[in-house]
């Protein structure tokens, strides 16, 4: 029984080796198959997801200064005539022109004659170009020399086309033994002529 048993086991095996794969072999086949079928279907998400994964590099674009520098003396004259002299030891220059004095700025202004008729200094400036206005905070002081008079403020405008200076925030103003409070400034660079609103303060009655 033992003979006929591993007889029939040999020609089966010999059957299979001639022309039959056998059962092992087509497991494997049918396992390779599928695994390039999944392959397939694997590589377009791959790439899809690889495509779509790149992101395009950002524009920078620099808004800083240009140009600065320090310990700056500047005059501006009208028909060959100085008329201002500015101050400052930082001075940051902007593509559009405009200008940033972040310690501070002190302005002389002149008439012709050349006379130095006010001045004006402020903790920080700031110069906008396009409309040729100056800005100052902080602690913005403007003294006229003849009269002997003060203002003081924590932001104040000035226009030098039009030679005047104005702001919307609470202004003192000092004069001999006056002082005038208020509001809405509006005055010669010189503080020759000035208005105010919302005004109060301490006045003396000459008899």
């Amino acid at each position: 029984m033992t003979l006929k048993k591993d007889f029939k086991h040999m020609k089966l095996a010999r059957r299979l080796a001639i022309g039959q794969p056998s059962l092992l072999i087509q497991m494997m086949i049918s396992d390779s198959l599928r695994f390039v079928s999944n392959l397939k279907l694997c590589l377009p998400l791959v790439f899809l997801f690889s495509c779509t994964s790149k992101e395009k590099p950002k524009l920078i674009i620099y808004d800083g200064p240009l140009r600065q520098a320090e310990n700056i003396t500047m005059h501006y004259a009208e028909k060959e005539k100085v008329k201002v002299i500015l101050q400052a030891k930082k001075i940051s220059e902007f593509q559009t022109g405009d200008r940033e004095f972040p310690e501070g700025i002190y302005l002389e202004f002149y008439d012709e004659t050349g006379k130095m008729t006010s001045t004006l200094k402020a903790n920080t400036a700031y110069y906008f170009k396009q409309e040729n206005k100056w800005r100052g905070r902080g602690n913005v002081v403007v003294v006229n020399k003849d009269k002997e008079q003060q203002l003081n403020t924590e932001e104040l405008f000035w226009m030098p086309a039009t030679k005047k200076i104005f702001t919307e925030k609470f202004v003192t103003i000092t004069d001999h033994q006056d002082v005038i409070y208020g509001t809405h400034l509006k005055a010669n660079q010189d503080l020759s002529n000035y208005s105010l609103k919302e005004t109060s303060g301490q006045v003396e009655v000459k008899d």
